[in-house]
């Protein structure tokens, strides 16, 4: 399964982002859409949507995306959240969960910083995108592609979308 991940866009629909994505099988997004137009935008592209509601999204989009989902792609186990801090230093909800529920891979956003690690303690890959819109104190504007096969994580791109406000 061939994904695109995304965060953080507050509003904005990079259509270059949406041309990288386009061989993708789903597109998950990890909070803060901004509006609706995004959403529309992403389902446009006809690709499955998964998501997580962010700490600006209104309530119009916390009724359509939950705070946080948990999905298998066969025994490969996913977990995704807006606000969760990195390894050695999670929200205690997040570690809590991560502890008693074992996952394969961890994604967030929120920090607006691209962070691809192995997590030394838990054994989970964790991703955060970084921000691919244009309002925060990130420089590049970025995202994630990579595929999930036979349950490993494979070809793993980051994408620099360009710089923050240009």
């Amino acid at each position: 399964m061939k994904i695109g991940l995304l965060s953080d866009s507050h509003s904005f629909t990079d259509l270059a982002l949406l041309d990288l994505f386009k061989d993708r099988d789903e597109i998950w997004h990890a909070g803060d859409f901004g509006n609706l137009n995004v959403i529309k935008d992403l389902e446009n592209t006809g690709k499955p949507l998964k998501g997580v509601y962010g700490n600006i999204d209104h309530p119009e989009i916390q009724r359509i995306f939950p705070q946080d989902l948990k999905w298998n792609i066969g025994d490969f186990k996913i977990y995704m959240t807006h606000i969760a801090g990195y390894p050695g230093k999670y929200a205690a909800r997040i570690k809590k969960e991560l502890i008693a529920d074992p996952v394969d891979l961890f994604i967030c956003g929120h920090s607006h910083i691209l962070k691809i690690m192995k997590d030394p303690t838990l054994h989970h890959m964790h991703i955060n995108p970084g921000a691919c819109g244009h309002e925060g104190f990130h420089i590049m504007r970025t995202a994630v592609r990579f595929e999930i096969n036979n349950g490993k994580l494979e070809k793993l791109d980051v994408l620099e979308l360009g710089l923050r406000g240009k």
